[in-house]
């Protein structure tokens, strides 16, 4: 089975995971917008047996959200999301999509929890875009 990897933005932690992704979604949910900073959070999921740490496990921190199975994993160094396991009872790993070294075999499925999506997204994916920080 084919494997990537994936970091934190420092570099201290990292992991190695199969290519078999069971799902990819962008959560638009007002938790996942917290713990991402941002309009929705983007998740892969895979079994935790497929899953395993290089380096750097020691560096990480987690917070759970009480009374819902939602977590944010994160390197105390840089402050990056890092996988966890759910606390769902699945036994699936949640991984942030962006902390992915290399491309997943695998596309988003799903934009779920919609309805809770933030105000100003639809409108955000008409903006203009640019190559690196705008001039003016």
């Amino acid at each position: 089975m084919k494997t990537v990897k994936g970091s934190c933005l420092c570099g201290k932690v990292t992991y190695q995971v199969e290519n078999d992704f069971q799902k990819f979604h962008l959560c638009h949910c007002t938790q996942c917008q917290k713990t991402t900073g941002s309009a929705h959070a983007s998740n892969l999921f895979i079994r935790a047996n497929q899953f395993s740490w290089l380096t750097g496990q020691t560096e990480l921190q987690r917070y759970d959200v009480p009374g819902r199975a939602i977590s944010q994993a994160f390197c105390t160094t840089c402050g990056c999301g890092m996988p966890y396991l759910s606390k769902s009872g699945s036994g699936m790993m949640v991984i942030p999509a962006g902390s992915l070294d290399q491309i997943p075999e695998i596309s988003p499925s799903s934009h779920i929890f919609w309805h809770e999506r933030a105000s100003w997204y639809d409108e955000a994916l008409g903006a203009n875009t640019s190559e690196d920080f705008p001039s003016g």
